[in-house]
């Protein structure tokens, strides 16, 4: 069993993130985040991960940190809207592309169930 220690503090920091997301788009929340879908996103994902590659060749941690956290809240918002319409959610994101990474390294994971 393939057993990877992750703080506590940022697991809990990630999970209050899926939760803001989870409020922004709820009943009262957010209008321009209730509004949004896969579509209407398209441009801002792209964006940010324009925005993390200009911050790597800029090679300044703080900003690279800064839009790395940009381009999560946008994963975190198309699985959030994917979860609403009972498609998938965060977790099986996390599952399938834990599972991707065991199965591409056997060499590392060769002992590690995907």
């Amino acid at each position: 069993m393939l057993s990877l220690l992750v703080e506590k503090s940022a697991m809990d920091d990630f999970g209050k993130l899926a939760g803001i997301m989870e409020r922004l788009r709820a009943e009262g929340g957010c209008e321009w985040d209730r509004a949004q879908s896969h579509s209407s996103l398209r441009q801002y994902l792209l964006e940010e991960a324009h925005e993390v590659l200009d911050a790597i060749a800029r090679k300044k941690p703080e900003l690279l940190c800064e839009e790395l956290g940009d381009l999560l809240i946008q994963i975190l918002f198309h699985a959030q809207i994917a979860r609403e319409h009972g498609e998938f959610d965060i977790s099986d994101v996390i599952s399938s592309i834990s599972r991707k990474m065991i199965r591409r390294h056997p060499h590392v994971f060769s002992d590690a169930k995907a």
